[in-house]
């Protein structure tokens, strides 16, 4: 498997989807390239960075602004 190969298996990977024999030869890849291993220590941050940001609900706006937003837009 070259770099952009397993480039193509990194999202199958962190959810789990690829096969066996895929998974097999994508894991043997990690293990002897090193930058591979790099950008899949940053793929699995941005990863876990994206999914914490979006599983907390946002601060909610207060009433007046929406008001006052709503009202700039209608006149």
């Amino acid at each position: 498997m070259t770099c952009r190969e397993a480039d193509d298996f990194l999202a199958g990977y962190f959810d789990g989807t690829l096969t066996p024999e895929i998974r097999a030869a994508f894991e043997r890849h990690l293990e002897a390239c090193a930058n591979c291993r790099a950008y899949l220590a940053t793929y699995a941050a941005t990863v876990r960075m994206t999914r914490r940001a979006s599983a907390e609900d946002p601060p909610a706006m207060p009433d007046d602004l929406i008001e006052a937003i709503v009202a700039s837009l209608l006149r």
